[in-house]
C-alpha cells in the first residue's frame, strides 16, 4: 500500500515472498484478498497492477491505519496506560 502508486504492476509471487521472506501460498492468498477488495487487479499474462481508485486506496489506508491506532490503545488501556499518556507517549514517539 505504502509505496505502491496508483495502476504500478507489483512483482511477481515468488520475488514477493523472497523481499517478505514469507511463504508464496502467504502471498498468493494476501494477493488474492486485495484482488476481491479490488486493491489490486489481475491482466492475464502480465500480473497484478494495483487499483488506479486512488479513493478506494485512501480509504483502504484509512481503515489500515484506524485499525493499528485501534489495535494500540487497546493495548495501551489493558496495560493501564490513561489516554493523556497514551497522547504523551505517541507526541514523544514522533519527535
Amino acid at each position: 500500500m505504502g509505496k505502491m502508486k496508483a495502476g504500478k504492476k507489483i512483482p511477481s509471487v515468488r520475488k514477493l515472498a523472497v523481499e517478505l521472506t514469507v511463504n508464496v501460498n502467504t502471498v498468493q492468498r494476501a494477493l488474492q484478498q486485495m484482488n476481491e477488495q479490488g486493491i489490486l487487479y489481475t491482466k492475464r499474462g502480465e500480473g497484478n497492477f494495483v487499483t488506479k481508485d486512488t479513493e478506494l486506496l485512501a480509504q483502504t489506508k484509512k481503515k489500515l491505519i484506524d485499525n493499528e491506532l485501534s489495535e494500540f490503545v487497546q493495548n495501551m488501556n489493558k496495560l493501564g496506560v490513561e489516554k493523556d499518556k497514551i497522547v504523551s507517549i505517541l507526541k514523544d514517539y514522533l519527535k
